[in-house]
């Protein structure tokens, strides 16, 4: 299984890379585009659709809405208040999981569920990679996560003993999340030092990792509520040895809009 994961993982790195840092425009947005279209073919199983003509018409659908989100980017306050709107309905879904999932039992409701995961977060990586800083921006978000993950899982191994939310995730505990946050704040902090912030810009970048990183605390556990929901360990196995598109992206799904509205706000992204 560690075999499986390096080889993919050492397949899928320039690849990623690549696409993220070195195309741009309409070249970018359709490689994102084609990453959350495998998305949502996999989120159309954790809809409960079972039939792969189902799955494919899902993942259609959600690439055709890709497509006019492209040619009418004056929809991208929308898409993203409503994610914002959405990953604040999560949180309160996965912190009394089970009970509610009675109010999103239904394929329908879980298929729109899917476009508010999955289309926001197109549209914050489109939004972030057009701004002045836009690689900066994309990197940021994602150095944010990624230490926040590796925080949490080794402050969570150490010390974990208050489980974060037992009916969806039981291996993850609040030491972890406490942890995580501590290693991205870190973070945060040099980075504004080295930018040589002022102490109010270093305040705002600061409460801003915080909730980046907690939505991206959501991203995950809201993905592990509807597997578990469907009964499933991975969202599928396209990635060998690493489950599926989605569980690589889940914490992402929430930061990117999140990170992407927070600086739209704050107007930091064209400076």
């Amino acid at each position: 299984m560690l075999k499986q994961r390096i080889i993919t993982a050492l397949i899928l790195l320039p690849i990623a890379l690549a696409g993220f840092f070195l195309l741009q425009g309409g070249d970018f947005a359709l490689f994102i585009g084609c990453v959350v279209t495998l998305g949502a073919w996999e989120w159309a199983r954790l809809a409960g659709l079972m039939a792969q003509s189902m799955r494919i018409a899902y993942a259609a659908v959600v690439a055709a809405a890709l497509m006019l989100l492209y040619l009418l980017p004056e929809l991208a306050p929308w898409v993203l208040g409503a994610a914002v709107i959405w990953w604040g309905l999560a949180t309160w879904l996965v912190l009394t999981y089970p009970r509610s999932s009675e109010l999103w039992s239904s394929a329908a409701c879980r298929l729109l569920i899917g476009l508010l995961v999955l289309l926001p977060a197109w549209q914050g990586l489109v939004l972030l990679k057009h701004w002045p800083l836009g690689n900066f921006l994309i990197l940021s978000v994602m150095v944010l996560v990624w230490s926040a993950d590796i925080g949490a899982y080794f402050s969570g191994r150490a010390f974990g003993k208050r489980k974060l939310a037992p009916h969806v995730s039981p291996g993850k505990s609040w030491e972890g999340v406490y942890g995580g946050l501590g290693v991205s704040l870190l973070i945060a902090l040099g980075v504004g030092l080295v930018r040589d912030w002022s102490i109010g810009q270093l305040l705002l970048g600061l409460l801003g990792a915080v909730v980046v990183v907690m939505a991206s605390v959501v991203g995950d556990l809201t993905e592990s509520m509807f597997k578990r929901r469907e009964g499933i360990k991975d969202s599928s196995n396209l990635l060998p040895g690493h489950g599926g598109v989605l569980d690589r992206i889940d914490s992402l799904t929430a930061a990117i809009p999140m990170f992407a509205v927070l600086l739209w706000a704050a107007e930091w992204g064209v400076m």
